[in-house]
Parts: structure tokens; sequence; C-alpha cells
């Protein structure tokens, strides 16, 4: 059986990821697949690198113990492994045909409230499926009612369109279009996009609502417009092809993630998972 990832490193925010994965899962009819990568420190002697691989695997079989009931059509089975962390993730989620992968994040060291930490970013870099991220600090227990899913011009904006509906349906989500152009002379071509998705949310029955902005700033943009409407979620991808992916997020997907205080979930074009099929 396929398998949600959930990355952990027993922060809040790590453990917040996993109950929302616990949402998903039963809803895509997955079981939970749940990692913890140990870093090597050379100047840990060898107990203690023993004594902290003990405690994890102690935290672990906890975590499987409270969530396992929770499950409704699979199993929560952990791991522990070693390497790169963005590569154990990428590598298990692959090896599960995972239909996404979740994790949580504390932000890098000095700028927890506006950055999010570089591991993060390399996991949404290497993963095979789309990545949901989500601040320590967000607050579970308001439900992810409203969706963000941004659409311009461009040939992938699209593609997040389908994910952004199975999370919809998922978590009973109001989404909201949001379309941006740069200039006036976009507004046919972005009206037609728009109508586009219109229709596809009303065949799937997901309310919606739809409006236009001008943008300068994309990034900015965007959150500025989360943040009017109290989202809960934002639906990006990263608008470059899959090798480039792997180098760069390209500098608006970055900066939403970066500074996003929701949960973003990302996607990279034309490599969708199961969660829009």
């Amino acid at each position: 059986m396929k398998s949600v990832i959930v990355g952990t490193d027993f922060s809040k925010g790590s453990y917040v990821a996993l109950e929302i994965a616990v949402d998903i899962a039963n809803q895509l009819h997955t079981g939970i697949r749940l990692l913890w990568v140990k870093k090597v420190k050379k100047l840990l002697s060898g107990e203690q690198i023993e004594s902290t691989e003990h405690l994890a695997k102690e935290k672990l079989q906890q975590l499987c113990e409270t969530h396992r009931p929770n499950l409704k059509h699979g199993d929560i089975t952990w791991e522990i492994k070693s390497g790169k962390v963005a590569s154990c993730i990428a590598e298990e989620a692959r090896k599960e045909d995972s239909p996404m992968v979740v994790i949580g994040t504390n932000g890098a060291s000095g700028f927890e409230k506006y950055w999010m930490g570089s591991t993060a970013v390399r996991i949404l870099q290497e993963s095979p499926c789309p990545t949901l991220t989500i601040r320590e600090g967000y607050n579970f227990h308001k439900s992810l009612e409203h969706i963000v899913v941004p659409i311009r011009i461009n040939a992938n904006s699209r593609q997040k369109v389908a994910p952004a509906a199975q999370m919809a349906k998922i978590f009973g989500s109001h989404i909201h279009i949001l379309g941006l152009i740069e200039s006036a002379q976009d507004a046919l071509t972005l009206r037609t996009y728009l109508k586009q998705v219109e229709n596809f949310y009303a065949k799937e029955n997901i309310p919606y609502t739809c409006c236009g902005r001008r943008y300068e700033d994309y990034s900015k943009t965007v959150l500025e417009y989360a943040t009017s409407i109290n989202a809960d979620l934002v639906v990006i991808n990263t608008e470059q092809d899959r090798l480039l992916a792997r180098l760069f997020l390209g500098t608006n997907a970055q900066q939403i993630v970066h500074h996003s205080q929701i949960p973003v979930l990302c996607i990279h074009p034309e490599d969708i998972g199961d969660i829009a099929r």
C-alpha cells in the first residue's frame, strides 16, 4: 500500500504535520511512513549517538501507537535513516510511490518567524510528489477552510488546480481563485484561464470564489491576499521544469515558501502525483 511520507524531527511543527497527514492519508486510502533522519555529529561519542537513536526509536514508536487508531485504511510505520534529510525523504517517497510528503519546519535559526529552513527547501526541490510544508506555530485546531490558488498566464500555472481540488475535498474547503496579471493587456487571456478553472471546480462541486489582482511582486501579492481572507493553505507550483526545480525553486515559489506563515502545498510541473488523480 502507498504511504504518505512524514518527516519528523520531533518538533512541534512536525507533530502538527503528522496530525494533518493522518487526515490526508484517510482520504487517499493510504498509510503513513514516518521518517527520522539521524545526523552523525563528529563531536558526539559513540555512546551519545546510540543513546540519541534509542530515544528516537522510543518517540517514533510512541507516535505510531498514538496515531494508529486514527488511520482508517492503512497502517503507520516508522524508519530511521542515515544521510541527507532531503535525499532520504525523496528516496522513501519514490520507494513508497507516495502521493504526498508532509513536513513541519521550525525555520532557520534566528529567522524563525520569517524564513523557512534550508532543509525544508531542499526537500521541496527533491521530492518526487506534492509536498506540504507546515510552519511551527500554525494553529492546527483551525481547520483548512480556505485555500488560495494563484493563477497567472503561463504554461504551468493551472497544474495546481487539480491537487488543490483534492485538498478541498479532504478538508471541506472553500477555494479562492486568485487571478494575477502584470499588465491590462493580459486581462482577456487571464479571464479565459480563470473561466476554465471555475468550470473545473464547479464540475467537482467545490465551492469557490474568484478575483483578480494586478501585481508587481507576485509572492507579496499572493501572501497579502492569503492574509486578507485568513487563508489556511496556499497551493503553488515551482513553475519550472523538474531538472531546474532540483537546483532551485525559482524566485516566486521560494519567496512564498520562505515567508508564508500558513501551510504551503508545492507542486512540481507535470509531477502532481496521485493526489490529483
